[in-house]
């Protein structure tokens, strides 16, 4: 990677705008397929050795993952929630379940100790031996058909199933060292936590089989034995849900390093695909078969915000018009995966280009799929370089930054939003610059700015002169030519799009990093929050198995 941009990859100025990043769909390189393929290939066991849920639907289970050479238990609290302290807001201070991943199988005291902590949350203190910590709400009208239909002994209805998708949605699944868990670096050196996330993206799967288990005890605590179990079919049809907010949108600003090798990943998957001569037979009829599902999924994909409505409009033309293409193209020699993205780039919107790249993937897991651990990041932080020259750091930040440079940053559309740090819960958000009191507290979250105005305050120095003068002179600029220099390792680091501007769409910035996790059935609830789907469609643990493990992200594939 140093010193360039990789062959064949597409440049930074067309992949690393907003628009774009906004567009991006889950494929083989996110994070929970990653771990469904490790976990069935390895042969994971699964068991829940507590369920200690009382017929109040209080109370705790257990639920252990062995791998090869380490399990790790999710430790489920269950409570009795009034539906007027029900929220979605992370300010929410009481929750439906609340959990916690614990590193191996807790004893009686760990059970205690976290029975004290975890229905507190942010309140409470967890230890090191726990790697995550998260809570859940329910889908209150979807929990109450599923528990009466089981209870009364008949299947809910599909048609609510896929309206909702999830039983349950989190608000979040915080790890790395939050509220006194684990750390990142204290786990990356285990081949199950090579790849980012893979400790939250295994909370959640267990999370997933935990409400499953907990409906059902909810539907036997009211039926008796009468109720119904959920069959298989519709069971997986649910999902965990998820909401998401501005907290998490700095997340790929602040570390430009690790976004960098996400999007290097998924770019070199994609050039690689490019790169076949030819493609086989089973591996066209594949792409077809999945195409179909993908469409289906997109014609069931619902939101009522107007910028989602319009991006789903447009993926909807973009796949009627790749499914005609398709009909008639060649898909098996004269480089096809080459030839039907270059003719996406003139026939597709964003949208449709980049499902499209998810897609042609997915016949060539054994050419792509190795790519997954480099996309952690393992570097220690880049120190800056102060003998470089101002004639190397003016260069470093053009080469990164210059398209901002025409950009009138004085100008109240440019910079007219201020990021800052909630005092309540020191969680990111995004105020008015000219409207609240918040530019006192205004976080570095402006990369462009602060790149344009080093390469200004520049201009009048000597090109021979090195950057440590010139920062003994102008410190303000330190973090700026920090990043510059960063810029020669992390081509791919930077968005190449102005992060204060009045138009900013902040929920680009949150489906870039979602769509990593692999995250489904994105719905906007406004330009700052949005509610997603994880697991949708996954083999439970009792039947995850290389067979299913892969590609039921698609309605219908096994």
């Amino acid at each position: 990677m140093d010193g360039g941009i990789p062959m064949g990859l597409r440049p930074p100025a067309k992949v690393m705008r907003l628009s774009r990043l906004g567009s991006l769909h889950q494929c083989r390189l996110s994070f929970m397929r990653v771990l469904m393929r490790r976990m069935a290939s390895e042969g994971w066991a699964f068991s829940r050795p507590a369920f200690e849920i009382g017929a109040d639907g209080t109370g705790h289970a257990v639920y252990t993952a062995a791998g090869p050479e380490r399990s790790y238990s999710l430790v489920a609290f269950a409570h009795d929630l009034p539906d007027a302290q029900r929220s979605d807001r992370v300010i929410a201070e009481a929750w439906d379940t609340t959990f916690a991943l614990f590193d191996g199988v807790p004893t009686e005291g760990d059970i205690a100790r976290l029975s004290r902590n975890v229905p507190l949350q942010e309140a409470g203190r967890v230890s090191a031996r726990e790697l995550t910590l998260s809570r859940a709400n329910r889908s209150v009208r979807l929990w109450a058909h599923v528990v009466e239909a089981l209870a009364a002994g008949r299947q809910p209805d599909i048609a609510q199933v896929d309206a909702v998708g999830y039983l349950m949605r989190t608000t979040a699944v915080y790890g790395s060292g939050k509220f006194g868990a684990a750390d990142r670096e204290d786990i990356a050196d285990r081949a199950e936590m090579a790849a980012p996330f893979q400790a939250e993206m295994l909370t959640v799967y267990l999370i997933r089989a935990f409400v499953r288990d907990l409906v059902e005890h909810a539907a036997r605590a009211r039926g008796g034995a009468g109720a119904a179990r959920m069959e298989e079919g519709i069971a997986r049809r649910l999902g965990i849900g998820n909401s998401t907010g501005l907290g998490m949108a700095p997340f790929i600003v602040n570390h430009p390093t690790l976004f960098n090798n996400w999007i290097v990943a998924r770019e070199t998957a994609i050039a690689r695909v490019r790169g076949l001569r030819a493609a086989s037979e089973a591996e066209a009829a594949l792409f077809r078969d999945l195409l179909a599902r993908a469409a289906a999924s997109v014609g069931a994909w619902r939101s009522e915000h107007p910028v989602q409505v319009a991006r789903l409009a447009a993926l909807r033309a973009d796949l009627d018009a790749l499914t005609a293409h398709v009909a008639a193209a060649d898909l098996c020699g004269d480089f096809p995966w080459d030839r039907l993205l270059g003719w996406a780039d003139g026939a597709l919107g964003e949208e449709g280009q980049e499902m499209l790249a998810s897609l042609v993937l997915e016949p060539h897991g054994a050419l792509v799929d190795d790519l997954a651990p480099g996309m952690a990041d393992r570097a220690e932080p880049p120190r800056l370089d102060g003998a470089m020259t101002v004639a190397g750091a003016r260069a470093l930040l053009a080469g990164a930054f210059g398209w901002a440079f025409d950009i009138d940053w004085s100008a109240r559309a440019q910079c007219a939003r201020a990021w800052y740090v909630s005092e309540e819960k020191l969680e990111p958000r995004l105020g008015e610059r000219f409207e609240e009191p918040v530019a006192p507290y205004e976080q570095p979250l402006a990369p462009a700015r602060d790149a344009a105005a080093a390469h200004a305050a520049l201009a009048d120095w000597p090109d021979e002169a090195s950057v440590a003068d010139f920062l003994l002179a102008r410190p303000e600029h330190r973090r700026a030519l920090r990043r510059a220099q960063e810029s020669r390792a992390a081509p791919y680091g930077e968005i190449r799009d102005n992060t204060i501007a009045a138009d900013l769409m902040p929920i680009d910035m949150l489906r870039a990093k979602l769509s990593f996790f692999g995250a489904t059935r994105f719905d906007p609830r406004s330009d700052r929050w949005v509610r997603i789907c994880m697991y949708q469609g996954a083999p439970y643990p009792q039947d995850l198995s290389p067979g299913t493990a892969d590609l039921w992200v698609y309605p219908g594939a096994a």
